[in-house]
Order: C-alpha cells, then sequence, then structure tokens
C-alpha cells in the first residue's frame, strides 16, 4: 500500500469521513478562546503572531516555567495596542510543548476585546526539539486522533477549541517524523475541516508538504506555507500559489528597513500574477520568552499598519487590495470545511 492510499485507509478507520464538530459551533463560526466567532466579525485578521513561547525543549516546558500574571501584565498593552489600530483578531501560533498556554490567552482575549484563536498539533521544525517523544512512537493516524481530540472535546480540559491545526518542518527534504507530522496534519484536516499552518523552511519544503497533502486527498487550498518570505525564489511562491496554497509572508518587521522592502516586493510580485488572493501578511512577533528576565525584548505588533501598509499603498495598492490582504484573505483561509481534491 503505497503513502496516500495508507492515509485514505487511515481516515475511513477514523470514522468513515464523518465531519464533528466541538460544542456550539457551526459552519459560520471558527473556534476563539472564548468561545465561537462568526465569520463576519473576524474582520482585520492577523494570521501568524506569537504572546508567549519556551523554546526549553519539549521535555522541560510547562506551566511550572513561568507565573502567567507576568505573561499577562506584558503581553497586554501590545494587544490594547493592536487593537486600538484597527485590528479585530488576532491569531496565536504557538503550538503544544513551545509555550501554547490556552488560559492565558482566554485572560487576553478578555482584557483586550480581541478575537484570540489557538491551535491544535505538533512543531517539527527546528530539529525537532519541540517534539514530544510519542512523536516518533505513534503513527499519522494516532497523532491526528489527539489533534482530532482537541478540537472534539478542548484543550486539556478548558473548555477551549483550537480554529485550526499548527506544525513546523525544517528545510527540504523533510525528515520522517515531520513526513509524519504532515501526514497527521492530513487526517485532522479531513476529520475536522481545520486549516493547516505550517513552519516551513524552504520552498522545496512547501512542495513536499503539498504533495503529501495531495497524496492524502487534501487541496492545497487547506495549507497556509509559513514563512514564505524566508525562500527568495518568486517562482516558488507562485508554483505554491498557482497549485492553490496560501503563501504567507509574516516577518513584518518595522526595524528592518531591507526586510521591509523585501516583503513589499514578494506581495507586489503575487499582484502583477494575478494571485493577490493566495497572499497572507503578518509580523510573526510578539514573543515572551519564558526563562529570560522579564520575557526577554518583545516585538509590538502594529509595523504591518505603521509602515507595510502605507508602504504598499505607496505601490499602487489601493482600499480594495488592502482589505483582501487584511481582511479577506485570512478569512477564507480559515473557514473551517474539509478541502478535498
Amino acid at each position: 500500500m503505497d503513502r496516500g492510499s495508507f492515509i485514505q485507509h487511515s481516515v475511513m478507520l477514523m470514522g468513515s469521513l464523518v465531519f464533528t464538530r466541538g460544542p456550539a459551533q457551526s459552519h459560520n463560526t471558527i473556534p476563539g478562546v472564548l468561545g465561537p466567532v462568526s465569520l463576519s466579525s473576524l474582520g482585520v485578521t492577523l494570521i501568524h503572531e506569537h504572546t508567549m513561547v519556551d523554546f526549553i525543549g519539549a521535555s522541560e516546558t510547562g506551566v511550572h516555567r513561568y507565573h502567567a500574571d507576568a505573561v499577562v501584565e506584558t503581553v497586554l498593552p501590545y494587544l490594547i495596542a493592536l487593537k486600538k489600530a484597527g485590528c479585530a483578531t488576532f491569531v496565536d501560533c504557538t503550538p503544544a510543548y513551545i509555550g501554547r498556554d490556552v488560559t492565558i490567552l482566554k485572560r487576553l482575549a478578555q482584557a483586550s476585546g480581541l478575537n484570540i484563536i489557538t491551535n491544535t498539533g505538533y512543531y517539527g521544525a527546528a530539529k525537532e526539539k519541540y517534539l514530544p517523544a510519542h512523536a516518533y512512537t505513534e503513527t499519522a493516524e494516532q497523532l491526528a486522533t489527539r489533534w482530532v481530540g482537541e478540537f472534539r472535546k478542548g484543550i486539556d480540559g478548558t473548555g477551549i477549541y483550537p480554529g485550526f491545526i499548527k506544525t513546523g518542518v525544517d528545510a527540504g527534504p523533510l525528515t520522517p517524523v515531520c513526513e509524519k507530522l504532515l501526514e497527521a496534519a492530513a487526517l485532522a484536516h479531513l476529520q475536522t475541516g481545520l486549516t493547516i499552518s505550517a513552519h516551513t523552511g524552504n520552498g522545496e519544503a512547501a512542495l513536499q508538504e503539498l504533495t503529501i497533502l495531495q497524496k492524502a486527498g487534501v487541496s492545497p487550498d487547506a495549507f497556509r506555507w509559513v514563512h514564505a518570505q524566508n525562500e527568495k525564489d518568486k517562482q516558488l511562491h507562485l508554483q505554491a500559489a498557482r497549485m492553490g496554497a496560501w503563501i504567507e509572508f509574516d516577518g513584518i518587521n518595522g526595524s528592518d528597513p531591507t526586510g521591509l522592502q523585501q516583503h513589499v516586493d514578494f506581495v507586489v510580485s503575487m499582484k502583477e500574477h494575478n494571485l493577490l488572493n493566495k497572499v497572507l501578511i503578518s509580523h510573526d512577533a510578539g514573543w515572551y520568552h519564558v526563562g529570560e528576565p522579564d520575557g526577554g525584548t518583545f516585538r509590538s505588533y502594529t509595523a504591518l499598519f505603521e509602515t507595510f501598509i502605507p508602504a504598499l499603498k505607496r505601490e499602487g495598492f489601493t482600499d480594495r487590495d488592502i482589505r483582501q490582504l487584511l481582511v479577506d484573505n485570512p478569512r477564507k483561509s480559515l473557514i473551517i470545511r474539509v478541502r478535498e481534491l
């Protein structure tokens, strides 16, 4: 049995493609940490940000490593500033075993007024430092069952549900365990309709990820190529977008003029090739670093509004283009529905 046939067989074993949502959810909502958020309420959305991260490794991380009150006190002013800048929805991309704490996210959502969306899944990038031991011993089907369980029953008994799947791989070719993570993500998507955000080391890895998903019968439209700006070959961005993938340029940083211009160039290239409808933009900012004094250096979430959008407008981007990038594309990419080939 080839890999694609195995995955399809596994899907059947997991429930004959029965699409079961968590409590009180519908096809017109996304699970937020405070409850379902209507698609029409998502508004301006930052698709890839972080509040807290813990880089010590999967075997040592845990709630014993930080004080929740300190994290909230540090992060909240930045989220309030983001809300004032016009953002409505904040997608927190920190996965389990690298600092995900949904109870802190709930407190921050309550205090800031932002919609905050969290995730399920495992992160295999950074040479697999943040993978739990069972990621190596369990099958793709078993891993997917864990993630589907969080979607259907909530995360760690909190009553908070994930709104997408987050995984991560280094540059290609993918390691066997990272291939398995993508197989598990495919299985979980086909069971839940959750879309897949994958930290991706380069274009080779992105194309390999897409091949794995397609072999499982998952449309590239379910896939967000996270950190696409790290791949400098624009042709690979175009190739993946034409396949249907979402191309996410998420390293916007107002203190890095060279990097900022590169992001502008990438987005301009996508527009020139009539692919602006597949572009996502964000900062990959924040990062209260557990273990560092006062959480280390925190990067704000407003450079996109203060410097990047004005730079796009100088390139001729219209208000309609900006709305597509900040409202329409993120909403479409997050919609919960099974995307089959």
